[in-house]
């Protein structure tokens, strides 16, 4: 299984960076965990395209970590020419964005089936809410999930895919908590969201300083992989995104928690897991 962050970026807009989002490739099974600003190109770079993925996994409903999604959702419909469905999973609440999303779409949707006759009906989306707890599974891989925090952003999940016997957590915006832990035991990689608490903390902005009670920091973050016995700890979702030149003072900061791997890069830095 390859776990590819096709957009290691957050709300601030990065040229370097997409929105949050991370492709899985278990073996011919695609699937895209949450699906940020730009996720198609990542996509493209990553070698996959909308008309390839099994499912799209959505952690929560915060902007950046969707904001791609009626991207992903028009080219699945034009590149399978209308013939194929595209599965959506999410929180309670996911199947009123998809809703809303194929409405503000109206217009588009009108023209291309009125423009190419391969098109005769507009975007089959099936969206299945989940509850955490609930497990379900994409082709041959097996997806189990829990609850994260990311209050006042209720409800949040995390997801655990296991195929061939690798595992990945993949838990979005969260604090560290038991439905984290869960997710991670024993993972193959653990890919958290994470912010540097002591860069954020010096900077002079109130909207800036809130994002300090919601989001694990790298210390928190490395604490869970051990705690949780995670053989990699996966940071995307960097605040503030670092150069190259300043990823060593990251994974330096989780090594002081963590003694596993860890990994943290570019967009399309790719993880293979189940591979010693």
């Amino acid at each position: 299984m390859d776990i590819v962050l096709t957009g290691t970026g957050s709300p601030l807009p990065d040229a370097n960076r997409a929105g949050p989002s991370t492709l899985i490739k278990a073996g011919d099974t695609h699937i895209l965990v949450d699906a940020g600003r730009g996720v198609v190109m990542r996509m493209a770079g990553g070698g996959s395209l909308p008309a390839f993925l099994a499912a799209v996994l959505v952690t929560h409903l915060h902007s950046d970590h969707v904001c791609g999604l009626n991207d992903v959702i028009t080219t699945h419909w034009v590149m399978t020419r209308g013939n194929a469905e595209l599965a959506v999973y999410g929180p309670p609440g996911t199947a009123q964005f998809v809703e809303r999303q194929l409405h503000a779409l109206e217009a588009d949707i009108g023209y291309r089936i009125e423009h190419h006759d391969a098109l005769t009906n507009g975007p089959r989306v099936r969206v299945t809410e989940v509850a955490p707890g609930k497990g379900f599974s994409v082709n041959d891989v097996q997806v189990t999930t829990a609850a994260t925090a990311h209050a006042p952003v209720r409800p949040t999940i995390g997801y655990r895919l296991e195929h061939s016997g690798s595992s990945a957590a993949l838990v979005g915006d969260t604090i560290p908590c038991e439905g984290v832990d869960q997710l991670a035991a024993g993972a193959d990689a653990y890919v958290q969201s994470v912010i540097r608490r002591d860069l954020v903390e010096q900077i002079p902005n109130d909207m800036i300083q809130d994002i300090l009670d919601y989001h694990s920091g790298v210390v928190e973050a490395a604490q869970t992989a051990a705690r949780a016995g995670a053989k990699r700890l996966v940071l995307t979702h960097m605040v503030p995104a670092p150069t190259a030149e300043q990823y060593s003072e990251w994974i330096a900061l989780a090594a002081e928690h963590y003694e596993g791997e860890i990994v943290i890069g570019d967009d399309l830095t790719t993880i293979a897991t189940g591979q010693e």
